[in-house]
């Protein structure tokens, strides 16, 4: 079973790889897929055939490419209704679930953000971001990391890039408010309502025991 070292390193010098995704909750065993998808650098945003108060998202996804695990995903929706946004950032197991993991870049840098839950997929931090969050990742230059701490305590930085971002948040908002138009607006969903669901790239299974971790 590969260690969360040699996950990020294979995946580092692999490259980024763009895959689809649920932007809402699917039925068990069916990922629903997008309708529209077009790249935006180093993004894709996504709009799904559901009726959603976040139809869109936009979605970054690092994987080893010779085996096709996730690394690390980050998918963004934005909400019209409330002028809000929501964030799903995946990691893979083998994280130290109390440390959570801090997302930065050379204009921005987060309080630790909780993780939400974990499950075969890797661990997932799900919640409401702040706008100013969000305009300060477009107007950063180069890339961002997330950091994360393993288990035994040795820190990862896994990059993820930022070519695109702008474009791809304007985009989204546009697809989002034009296939929200005429809709009530929705009251601010809890993050359990509107975090977009993980993507299905494989990633480490649990370990033996049935706990969501991988020793690294």
């Amino acid at each position: 079973m590969k260690s969360i070292r040699a996950i990020v390193a294979g995946a580092i010098a692999a490259g980024f790889l763009a895959a689809g995704a649920a932007c809402a909750d699917p039925a068990p065993n069916q990922p629903i897929q997008p309708s529209d998808t077009k790249p935006y650098g180093d993004w894709t945003v996504r709009c799904f055939p559901v009726k959603s108060p976040s139809p869109c998202d936009m979605f970054e996804l690092l994987a080893n490419k010779k085996s096709g695990q996730r690394v690390m995903s980050v998918s963004i929706a934005y909400l019209p209704g409330t002028d809000k946004h929501v964030i799903q950032i995946a990691v893979p197991l083998g994280v130290m679930i109390q440390k959570g993991l801090i997302l930065s870049s050379d204009s921005y840098t987060s309080p630790m953000l909780h993780y939400r839950r974990c499950d075969r997929g890797g661990c997932y931090v799900e919640m409401m971001i702040d706008n100013s969050a969000v305009d300060a990742l477009g107007a950063s230059s180069g890339s961002a990391k997330i950091r994360v701490v393993a288990l035994g305590g040795k820190v990862f930085d896994i990059p993820f890039s930022l070519n695109g971002f702008s474009d791809a948040h304007g985009a989204m908002q546009d697809l989002s408010r034009k296939k929200t138009s005429g809709a009530a607006p929705a009251a601010t969903p809890a993050p359990d309502a509107t975090a977009p669901s993980p993507d299905t790239t494989p990633a480490p299974p649990p370990a033996p025991d049935g706990t969501p971790s991988v020793q690294p």
